[in-house]
């Protein structure tokens, strides 16, 4: 088990957060929250969802298009590419100085085919090494003999407040951690074992005992309380704890989205003290 680092986000009563990861791969993250509650674990979540920035095509300018795709169409497919993101090379649009696009702010991406051929996001070409698509496979058009298109989008960094196209992440839940108890009543009669559509519980033989084989697996269903005739098990949950998932559309790493949505959480907490001690003092 492994701890997120660079984090400096406060738990209760001050301490420094630490976060415990359980799985994770290119695009998905699981892990362990404690000492946290509901609303500020709920505040991470809304935070990686549509406040952590990514790039995305945000014009396009076609200056030729023989295919049956309707250029807003295209412009729409373009638009969803997820393109990989690096947030210490660019800036907000609203951050940057320039009136039109500049190379702080936004990236330039050409397409140029001929057919016949389908055409890919892999086709497009980047004026950036760093901002490129995720995926070179995600189908744009289909050209047959003698149609071409050619075109220029403009990639820039937004929110998933402004457009789904800039959100980062695909999926971002949060449960609490499951508590299950099985006291001394218990009659090994099987039920709860059976009936669990997660198999969550096990039989052991050696003990001669049901035991919990996978409790972070554990939805609190509560089928096997409902099928347990002598009310032996009970389903329940940790208080301040939780098993958080992140799963991306690879534009940023989990941990990158999950690191930066902390970053914005502790700024937003900062200016709201500054605030009410500005208050104070008037």
């Amino acid at each position: 088990m492994m701890v997120l680092e660079g984090l400096e986000v406060k738990g209760e009563e001050g301490s420094n957060m630490e976060i415990d990861i359980k799985e994770k791969n290119d695009n998905e993250l699981t892990c362990i929250v404690e000492d946290v509650d509901v609303s500020f674990i709920n505040a991470i979540r809304r935070i990686c969802t549509v406040e952590v920035s990514t790039m995305a095509i945000d014009t396009v300018s076609i200056f030729k298009n023989d295919s049956t795709l309707f250029d807003e169409v295209l412009a729409h497919r373009l638009g969803l590419v997820p393109l990989k993101t690096d947030l210490e090379a660019f800036v907000l649009p609203s951050e940057c100085d320039c009136e039109d696009e500049c190379p702080s702010c936004s990236v330039s991406l050409v397409l140029k085919e001929k057919g016949p051929r389908v055409v890919y996001s892999g086709d497009l070409v980047s004026a950036h090494e760093a901002v490129t698509p995720v995926y070179d496979s995600i189908p744009l058009l289909k050209l047959k003999e003698g149609e071409e298109v050619e075109l220029e989008a403009i990639a820039k960094l937004g929110t998933g407040l402004e457009h789904a196209k800039w959100q980062p992440t695909t999926a971002c839940a949060y449960k609490y951690y499951p508590l299950i108890t099985i006291d001394d009543s218990c009659e090994e009669c099987m039920k709860c074992v059976n009936e669990c559509p997660r198999n969550v519980l096990e039989y052991d033989e050696s003990e001669n005992k049901i035991i919990i084989a996978d409790i972070e697996n554990c939805s609190a269903c509560k089928t096997c309380m409902n099928n347990c005739e002598q009310s032996a098990i009970n389903v329940d949950a940790v208080e301040n704890k939780f098993i958080f998932k992140i799963e991306t559309d690879g534009s940023l790493s989990p941990e990158e989205v999950l690191k930066n949505a902390c970053d914005i959480l502790n700024n937003k907490s900062e200016k709201i003290v500054a605030f009410c001690k500005e208050g104070a003092k008037k």
